[in-house]
């Protein structure tokens, strides 16, 4: 497939899904993603992950991004959409199917959860489709053929990670039955497309960093650097999109959420407390250090 855009400049990129307004744990992830890009003079990027369509809350792209320019932050390109990256890819699943690595599949959600054994993420697909469709069934997703043996990295806050897909995820859908591509194989071209050196993401999404590598490995694309911070969850332990701690941000008081979010990462305090937006940016850019970054997966959404 072709590559677009590469750098050698550090360029970050803030991905969120515009399934409602920009709440605590987003702001978490943007300030972290831009603070790792901007101190070291790098690119910082905004895509939005809207491929599913369903779930999108209308209004809620333009919401997010006008609360990004209200806190100060500024992105340095086009903010890409990725419903229109739909022949992008379809390219890499051709690509990947032309290898072999990609395989039709019928099964639903309700046979893999009663053949499949538990993994972290839900029932591992058991391979019924992996050898061709059983008789007189159709397609209903497209799969990767997952590989044996483990995929490992290194990431800068909460260490070394290893996987076995095959053991631990099973095959794994890069084409939905209802026609969407996967989140998995859309973030990795648009990586790729857009020259995305360094991820700075929640640790949420740490698990799926492994499937994303294999992704990379097999399209031959370049590997970006990965950093995964804590996840903000409510008393309960449950991540913020998911819960009624979830209330957006406020963008006609945007100061005390970024002291929120710069005190959730661990950051040092400032010398002086910042009396307005410049004041905060100025002193965040030139303290920055993902060293003091807590290891931990989650963290409690911390009081105001």
């Amino acid at each position: 497939m072709q590559i677009t855009d590469r750098t050698s400049v550090y360029r970050g990129r803030f991905a969120p899904s515009p399934t409602g307004p920009l709440h605590f744990g987003s702001l978490v992830a943007a300030l972290g993603s831009y603070l790792d890009a901007c101190s070291c003079g790098g690119e910082w990027l905004v895509r939005m992950e809207d491929l599913d369509r369903t779930r999108e809350v209308p209004g809620a792209r333009d919401a997010i991004l006008r609360t990004l320019d209200a806190f100060g932050f500024a992105w340095d390109r086009p903010v890409l959409y990725q419903s229109t990256r739909t022949d992008a890819y379809a390219e890499a699943l051709e690509q990947l199917r032309g290898d072999g690595l990609v395989f039709p599949c019928a099964c639903s959600r309700s046979e893999i959860t009663a053949l499949g054994h538990e993994g972290q993420e839900g029932p591992i697909y058991p391979g019924t489709c992996r050898a061709g469709l059983p008789p007189g069934r159709r397609a209903r997703s497209l799969r990767v053929r997952a590989q044996s043996g483990p995929i490992a990295f290194r990431d800068r806050i909460q260490g070394k990670l290893t996987q076995d897909l095959a053991r631990e995820v099973g095959d794994f859908v890069l084409k939905r039955a209802d026609g969407i591509h996967a989140y998995q194989l859309a973030v990795v071209v648009d990586d790729a497309s857009q020259g995305v050196t360094h991820v700075v993401r929640g640790a949420d999404l740490m698990p799926s960093t492994p499937r994303q590598i294999f992704l990379q490995q097999a399209l031959q694309l370049t590997i970006p650097v990965y950093a995964h911070l804590p996840l903000a969850v409510d008393p309960e332990g449950r991540k913020l999109s998911k819960s009624d701690a979830a209330a957006p941000v406020d963008p006609r008081n945007p100061l005390p959420a970024l002291l929120q979010a710069w005190r959730f990462l661990v950051q040092l305090p400032f010398a002086e407390s910042p009396a307005n937006l410049d004041e905060f940016w100025q002193q965040a850019l030139a303290s920055w250090r993902t060293v003091h970054i807590s290891a931990a997966r989650t963290r409690p959404l911390p009081a105001r």
